[in-house]
């Protein structure tokens, strides 16, 4: 068993939550995830906890769908986990339409669609090939215009799992299907197995795993 803990830079003195984290490594925590809702967005104070840990795993818990590209996650989730010698664990999230449209501007529509699409493109960006997708929320690169496909001119390290945080049935199936890990930010173990787990489990097996 692995235990975490879960803070947000916004979330008080950023100096104490920084002593709380190194505290929590030095005492054998073994995951620090750091929450994005309408506060403080989650790689920057990643980045700056990597620099002040050694050992603890650091995770986006979570990055919000829609409020950044697939390329700009990429770009973001291999920083992290370069500059933390394979530490980083890349967690997403379709969060809600309060945030999305809201306080973006972004309409929520289709997450389900926009999180396989997402996963799909980051995970080409970490192979190092060339980003060249046709998809319903995404094509890349725009159509009608001069570009032509891209890589990143850097190298994904070491492995980038993905962690999906996510609670319809829909998505835990994708989530089963296309993720490393689930993130059950509102896990509620009364029924468990009928609400979360039996869709998690057959999104597994439409996979093989």
């Amino acid at each position: 068993m692995r235990t975490s803990t879960t803070i947000e830079a916004s979330g008080g003195s950023w100096r104490e939550t920084v002593d709380f984290v190194t505290e929590a490594e030095r005492l054998g925590m073994d995951i620090c995830w750091v929450a994005e809702a309408w506060g403080s967005e989650a790689p920057s104070p990643l980045g700056y906890l990597a620099a002040r840990t050694e050992r603890m795993l650091l995770g986006s818990g979570i990055i919000q769908l829609a409020t950044r590209t697939p390329a700009a996650i990429a770009r973001a989730a291999i920083t992290l986990s370069n500059i933390s010698e394979g530490r980083f664990l890349l967690g997403l999230g379709p969060s809600g339409p309060q945030v999305i449209e809201g306080l973006h501007g972004v309409p929520f529509a289709r997450p389900l669609t926009r999180m396989r699409e997402t996963v799909e493109i980051v995970r080409q960006a970490v192979a190092g090939e060339k980003l060249a997708y046709e998809g319903r929320e995404f094509t890349l690169p725009l159509p009608g215009g001069e570009a032509k496909p891209m890589r990143l001119s850097m190298r994904a390290e070491h492995d980038l799992p993905v962690y999906l945080a996510t609670l319809s049935p829909k998505m835990l199936r994708l989530t089963g299907e296309i993720a490393d890990g689930w993130l059950g930010t509102s896990f509620v173990p009364e029924g468990a197995q009928g609400a979360y787990f039996d869709h998690l489990d057959a999104g597994l097996a439409a996979a093989g795993r």
